[in-house]
């Protein structure tokens, strides 16, 4: 499975879904599950390598101002979220997290901004094909600490300096 298959698998799932998060778990396992057991483990390769890619400090601090707030879970499922908005809001997430003010239409802090199901959906599809567990999928383990350098996300003044469209329109 290559980049773009991922990606229109992602798209084709948020699509059917309208939105939720949990329903495009749900859409994104039952496209997976049509594919064979290796596309499967390809598909899960790509999503944990952008998980990874995601944990850094500067797009925790854009996952604190939307949800008001962001513990370690929060912020995992956060990045899992993120995935499942596709390729342009993901990338342009990384490139500026600030940019998310920009690329988010609608977003509902309590339901909005969880992705923990989607995070599951690939070992749950290889699971329903195999009867296994999914293996170990060979590559690097995430970092112990988020990229970047580390501020106080607690702080307001800090956040509303970092991400001043977040903070405008979600905050102010």
């Amino acid at each position: 499975m290559d980049e773009t298959e991922f990606w229109d698998l992602v798209d084709a799932s948020r699509e059917a879904a309208e939105g939720d998060a949990d329903e495009q778990a749900d859409q994104l396992v039952e496209r997976l599950v049509r594919l064979d057991p290796d596309s499967v483990l390809d598909f899960a390769r790509h999503f944990e390598s952008r998980y990874n890619r995601a944990y850094r400090w500067d797009l925790w601090g854009a996952a604190w101002v939307l949800l008001d707030g962001a513990s370690d879970d929060a912020f995992d499922f956060f990045r899992c979220w993120l995935i499942g908005q596709g390729r342009d809001v993901f990338e342009g997430a990384l490139h500026d997290p600030d940019s998310l003010a920009d690329l988010l239409g609608e977003f509902d802090e309590e339901v909005d901004g969880d992705g923990e199901e989607l995070g599951y959906a690939a070992d749950e599809a290889y699971e329903q094909l195999t009867g296994a567990v999914a293996p170990d999928l060979g590559i690097p383990p995430a970092a112990s600490e988020p990229a970047g350098t580390s501020f106080d996300l607690e702080s307001e003044s800090a956040l509303a300096e970092r991400y001043p469209r977040l903070w405008d329109r979600f905050k102010g």
